[in-house]
């Protein structure tokens, strides 16, 4: 039976892709700029690339902060300097927060029957505004935040170090929820637990990295592990 669940939080709990036009917009906008759509659309493209790299180790989170803009900013001849636009756009990104659809009720209903943790590869200080401003915090038994961790999901390392911080811990009990196959799927199974794909978008599912179990939403998590007597 599950008694430890690792949820992540972006695009699993919390909208993501939302925040992220938002606060881009408000950034772009206090240094005179048009968020025009074409602009926060290529921004979430070399965004998401430069996640992809820091899981696989390719790019420093530090570079990914900064280097994100530069990229942009030198595709469309925007004039302003990378880093301190990196600043207020973390600023932005900390402040408030958008639940997915029933994906509140979905935590604190979960709470009552399991050991909720939860796991991120955010930036700390933005998750910790985030978490806070949710005030979801009080639903889980941990914390885990992969730059204050030491190491990114997917490695095995950064498994292992949150596992080692659970009393009686066990592997046979665990199940990893999360969007992302790359970091949550592909580091569950390499940690040797369960997981579970939120496909909110009915993506296919490439052959070789298949998931234990997929729902659409987090609402869906509950049923599921009734259904299956996990």
């Amino acid at each position: 039976m599950i008694e430890f669940l690792f949820l992540d939080l972006d695009d699993t709990i919390l909208d993501f892709q939302k925040a992220e036009r938002i606060a881009l917009a408000k950034t772009l906008q206090s240094f005179g700029l048009e968020p025009e759509q074409e602009v926060l659309a290529r921004y979430h493209l070399i965004n998401k690339g430069y996640w992809e790299r820091l899981e696989r180790k390719e790019v420093t989170r530090e570079a990914l902060l900064v280097d994100r803009f530069g990229d942009l900013f030198a595709e469309y001849g925007i004039a302003v300097e990378p880093a301190q636009c990196a600043r207020a756009y973390e600023k932005n990104l900390g402040t408030g927060h958008y639940f997915l659809p029933g994906a509140r009720e979905a935590v604190e209903a979960l709470s009552r029957k399991y050991k909720l943790y939860l796991a991120s590869n955010g930036t700390s200080h933005v998750q910790a505004g985030r978490i806070e401003s949710a005030d979801i915090a009080r639903f889980f038994q941990g914390i885990f935040i992969s730059q204050e961790i030491g190491v990114n999901k997917p490695d095995i390392e950064y498994f292992n170090r949150c596992f080692a911080r659970i009393p009686g811990f066990d592997r046979a009990k665990a199940m990893i929820v999360g969007d992302s196959l790359s970091s949550d799927i592909l580091g569950g199974k390499q940690a040797g637990i369960l997981t579970c794909w939120v496909n909110s978008y009915g993506k296919p599912c490439p052959g070789d990295l298949r998931p234990n179990y997929e729902i659409k939403a987090l609402s869906e998590l509950e049923s599921l592990l009734d259904n299956q007597k996990l």
